[in-house]
């Protein structure tokens, strides 16, 4: 393996993974970010941080699983406050229709009774009867671990450089991981709008992510740092972000409550949207033009797929390796 010459463009959370990945292995790393603070408007700062690869069965191909497993052994290898508690998922009994239905389109679960959702989770005892547990699932807060990859990437000889979108220096690769910013050359690229609330109580206390299903309104709940508590589940297709409408609102707000009464008297610390690319098949792409490589796509999965996408590049930077199912060569005009 030669030294090279790297280029990456966009410091969200797919191109620092590559910036910490190609700097680890001995490559001179650049990289350009337009934004002069890190992360301002970056669809990552919006991110849940969960890690769920068989949980995102239930609407996403098979490969979205086979990469977030690595992502997973990425993350753990490399962020040590990586969070490798698995993931529940419930229902009111009203609604175990569609606990059922989650149980037949994902692998990877157990399912458990009351009692066993108390020893997880003893905030939801005697709330919820049955359940599914994916033991093997984990999640990150996204906040401190974008801020690790930083610090990760730089501490390995990654050179950084927010506020600058163009740097020349003459690379042997250029990494783009702009997202929806990189549409000048993949214009298929769409954006889908996903809305989030943080609330904050001192008066639930949940150690994973928790899904309640619902046949109209699902949400996640994600714990974060400081009795902080991350809602979400909107996927709207817009490319409109910032202010969250009054109608998702009053889903999260209300399914919240219907997961844990408590959380109807949390204090709400922010809404926010964020705009994710995605491709037609919201399948991500790692798109090989010359010495020029676009990794995009990456939808609703940037943290879940991110590492593995990272190594992905880096195999083929360093050996020509490619992955039949996410590479695409040759498909723009120079």
């Amino acid at each position: 393996m030669s030294k090279k010459k790297i280029l990456i463009r966009g410091a969200g959370v797919a191109g620092l993974w590559q910036a910490l990945m190609l700097a680890r292995r001995g490559h001179d790393v650049t990289v350009a970010e337009r934004t002069a603070a890190p992360f301002a408007g970056a669809c990552s700062a919006y991110a849940g941080g969960m890690l769920a690869p068989y949980c995102e069965e239930e609407s996403a191909e098979p490969l979205i699983r086979d990469l977030g497993l690595r992502s997973i052994a990425l993350w753990r290898e490399a962020y040590p406050q990586t969070q490798a508690a698995g993931s529940l998922i419930v229902t009111q009994p009203r609604d175990r229709r569609e606990l059922d239905r989650y149980a037949r389109m994902t692998e990877g679960h157990e399912r458990i009774n009351g009692n066993r959702v108390g020893d997880l989770e003893p905030e939801l005892a005697d709330r919820f009867s049955v359940a599914l547990y994916y033991a093997q699932e984990a999640h990150v807060v996204p906040g401190p671990a974008l801020d690790f990859l930083v610090e990760a990437a730089r501490g390995a000889g990654a050179d950084l450089r927010f506020g600058e979108e163009a740097v020349d220096t003459k690379p042997d690769w250029t990494i783009d991981c702009r997202g929806l910013a990189a549409r000048d050359a993949l214009p298929e690229l769409r954006g889908v709008r996903g809305e989030r609330l943080l609330i904050r109580t001192e008066e639930v206390r949940l150690e994973r992510p928790v899904r309640l299903l619902h046949p109209r309104f699902p949400i996640y709940v994600v714990p974060w740092d400081d009795n902080v508590f991350m809602v979400g589940a909107t996927q709207i297709e817009s490319e409109e972000a910032g202010a969250v409408s009054v109608r998702s609102a009053l889903e999260l707000l209300s399914t919240a409550y219907a997961l844990h009464p408590a959380f109807g008297e949390a204090e709400i610390v922010e809404f926010g949207a964020g705009v994710r690319p995605a491709f037609p098949d919201n399948l991500p792409r790692v798109v090989v033009n010359g010495r020029e490589i676009y990794v995009n796509g990456l939808f609703r999965h940037g943290f879940l797929l991110a590492p593995a996408l990272a190594e992905l590049v880096a195999a083929h930077v360093d050996e020509g390796a490619s992955h039949p199912e996410v590479f695409v060569e040759d498909r723009l005009e120079r």
